[in-house]
Order: structure tokens, then sequence, then C-alpha cells
């Protein structure tokens, strides 16, 4: 999946952006988005698509499924997000997240970011 576009999830900050109560079971909320983003995709990439859902705190440890890869950051998840986007080189990268200065750092590396809204277009996940 080399050529793929490398989709990485801020879980953090787009569970936090729906008050659905998700502070109450943050590794359930973790586990929901996973599962949505396994099924549904990211709307509006088509394809091929690498989603990399990356995890931080209370939802470490929630595991990968197919379609989706899960990182527990084993400390900052923004700054397991850098590393993973510096990694790619070249491979077209997007990063899901509101955080400004996120989203400040994976600019700088040549990634495109979408905010968290972008998961629930047209019925997406989110």
């Amino acid at each position: 999946m080399s050529d793929a576009l490398l989709v990485i999830v801020d879980a953090a900050n787009v569970v936090g952006s729906v008050p659905d109560g998700w502070w109450r079971d943050r590794r359930g909320a973790a586990e929901r988005l996973r599962d949505r983003l396994a099924a549904d995709g990211v709307p509006g990439c088509p394809g091929p698509v690498e989603i990399v859902l990356v995890v931080e705190g209370a939802a470490r440890g929630v595991g990968s499924v197919p379609g989706v890869r899960v990182e527990s950051a084993p400390g900052s998840g923004d700054d397991r997000m850098v590393e993973l986007v510096a990694a790619a080189g070249e491979r077209p990268c997007l990063v899901v997240t509101a955080d400004r200065e996120l989203r400040r750092r994976v600019t700088e590396l040549g990634a495109r970011v979408v905010g968290p809204r972008a998961l629930r277009a047209e019925g997406g996940a989110g």
C-alpha cells in the first residue's frame, strides 16, 4: 500500500468533537470510531486508502481490525501522528484533526488536513 493515500485519524480529537458521552468510555468510543472507519472508509477518499487510527491515554490498547490499523501512542498522540507523517516521505497523507498545533506540524511536513466533520460527511464515520 505504499502508493495508497495514508489517512491518519486523531482518535481523541475526532471522538471529542461530538458530545455523545464518549468521556464515560474513551476506549469504547475509540473502538466505535475504528469500526465505523472500517465499515464506511473515509468520505471523499475512494481508495486505495490506508487508515491509521492513533489512540492515546485511556484508549490505548484498542486493537486493529481489517481496514484500520490502530497505533497506541506511547506518549503524545500528536507526536506519534507527526512521526507517521514524517515516515511517509513522499507518500500522500491526510490527517484528520481539529487540533491547531498538530495541523501546523503535519502541514509543514506536506500532509493535507481536514477536520473531524469530514468523517461525518455523507453519513460517513464520525
